[in-house]
């Protein structure tokens, strides 16, 4: 278990270098596989950013500790959206994804979309949201850091769900319909993107403030955790309590964004096992027990302990 502790030592450091270990892995792998540097440059590039931005926030005092994964959001974040979209010009919304699946191009939207949204989440959970994700980057700058009320009622979370279906959806209708297929098109590609991303913003942003929630968005309307939630469920990273050092005091139920009931698994002697994890961390800094870290192990569960709003 990682704990938080003024002193770094190696043990601590072995969340980084097995990530690190993890996205070298995969970007020689590609390189490899397909003969182009460009894939040992894609992810090797991620995998440093984001163990850069978990060194920064390991070696941080706890109340400045966010920043670290701050600055591995935006690092990677602005990457993904202003590089790989803007520049290169690649739809990397999900509506690009299920375009390049129809095409059978596998190029960065597909690969990303293999690698931190389906086959990840089975090793980092679903840090993706909590440490790269671009949209989420600037939703954690909103004022409202704690969602004291709790989620609104499980209803609202499929929406997320009509999310994705009406996104697939218009998809199937313009490739099948209407025999659409200028994904191929660079800037049709870069269209997609900004009106994506705009439309994103917006709801976001006025849903952040509507609910005092800087996760709202990511609780009730984004698309991708119903990509993720199935394999974070047997992810090897996950958040450990110890329950003979918690007391029980509910400062992480309180601190964490996605309102898991994180004391509720540490004083079952479980793993936090819900698939809204985030591993953000949240709860780890504010424990003054230190009663909280990160663990690999193989485990299981569908227990979503969640604060909702009565």
């Amino acid at each position: 278990m990682i704990k938080k502790e003024t002193k770094l030592d190696f043990g601590q450091l072995k969340v980084p270098i097995t990530l690190l270990i993890v996205f070298w892995a995969i970007a020689i792998s590609l390189w490899q596989l397909w003969g182009r540097v460009f894939w040992l440059f894609n992810f090797g590039y991620i995998g440093t950013s984001i163990a850069v931005g978990l060194g920064v926030y390991l070696v941080l005092p706890k109340k400045k500790k966010r920043w670290g994964r701050r600055l591995a959001q935006f690092l990677v974040g602005t990457y993904m959206l202003v590089f790989l979209g803007f520049i290169l010009k690649e739809n990397m919304q999900i509506e690009g994804f299920f375009f390049y699946l129809l095409v059978g191009a596998y190029g960065g939207s597909t690969i990303h979309y293999f690698v931190a949204k389906l086959v990840g989440p089975l090793i980092f959970n679903r840090g993706w949201c909590g440490w790269s994700c671009w949209t989420a980057m600037i939703l954690d700058l909103l004022p409202f850091k704690r969602n004291k009320p709790g989620r609104l009622a499980r209803k609202w979370e499929f929406l997320r769900y009509i999310h994705f279906a009406l996104s697939l959806g218009l998809v199937l209708i313009l490739w099948f319909g209407f025999d659409y297929r200028d994904q191929s098109s660079d800037f049709t590609s870069l269209y997609w993107l900004i009106a994506g991303n705009l439309l994103y913003y917006v709801i976001a942003i006025t849903l952040a403030y509507a609910l005092k929630d800087n996760r709202a968005f990511c609780k009730y309307v984004c698309p991708i955790p119903v990509l993720q939630k199935i394999p974070s469920r047997f992810s090897l990273m996950k958040v450990e309590g110890d329950a003979e050092t918690c007391t029980g005091c509910g400062a992480c139920d309180r601190m964490c964004p996605m309102d898991i009931q994180v004391s509720q698994y540490t004083l079952a002697n479980k793993r936090v096992l819900s698939s809204e994890c985030i591993l953000c961390n949240e709860c780890i800094d504010v424990c003054n027990q230190e009663a909280l870290g990160i663990t690999f192990a193989f485990d299981f569960g569908t227990e979503e302990l969640l604060n909702r709003r009565s």
